[in-house]
């Protein structure tokens, strides 16, 4: 050969991915969010934006772990988890509930006041609404993903609730206003 030594390289690997999960409610899904995670004894800032999907991923490249002879660093991939709500079911940026009105509300009509995740609304009742009529809410649904300023709907279905322990006269009054059919 020419006279030099011959060098080996070693291989260069590149550090292992960690994942991770983060769980949110439903309605800390609705704002952006700054959280502070610590991973391997390092705090890290992240920003969870508003309207991220369950199941989602954020990827943060090079915090995984360190690679083998100056190999490239690993990423960390968190999963988000966003907690069922209760009283309100998601599919996609649009919102689901109900709303229960007594039966003279139903069928005379007049308002009722329902909660949203952003606050209450007043809704208006039309006379003789049926049980399971659906209406929609533009805009009270939820944030849709890094899209600043745009809201899925709210749909609210209305149950109605008959009268319980109805009184004397209460029975007289329904039938006879059952025999006008």
């Amino acid at each position: 050969m020419f006279g030099g030594s011959e060098r080996r390289r070693q291989p260069q690997y590149r550090g292992q991915d960690y994942n991770a999960e983060f769980t949110l409610s439903l309605i800390d899904a609705m704002e952006t969010h700054q959280q502070t995670l610590t991973v391997n004894g390092k705090n890290i800032r992240i920003t969870i934006p508003a309207g991220i999907e369950n199941g989602q991923v954020i990827k943060l490249k090079g915090y995984g772990s360190a690679g083998a002879n100056g190999g490239p660093v690993g990423d960390l991939y968190i999963r988000i988890i966003v907690s069922p709500n209760a009283d309100f079911k998601r599919l996609g940026n649009d919102l689901y509930t109900k709303a229960t009105i007594d039966l003279y509300t139903a069928l005379l009509g007049g308002e009722t006041t329902i909660e949203t995740l952003k606050g209450k609304v007043k809704l208006k009742i039309n006379p003789e609404t049926q049980y399971g009529t659906k209406i929609r809410l533009k805009g009270k649904g939820f944030p849709v993903y890094k899209k600043e300023g745009e809201t899925g709907d709210l749909y609210v279905t209305y149950e109605i609730q008959l009268p319980a322990n109805l009184t004397e006269q209460q029975k007289i009054l329904l039938t006879e206003l059952s025999k006008l059919k």
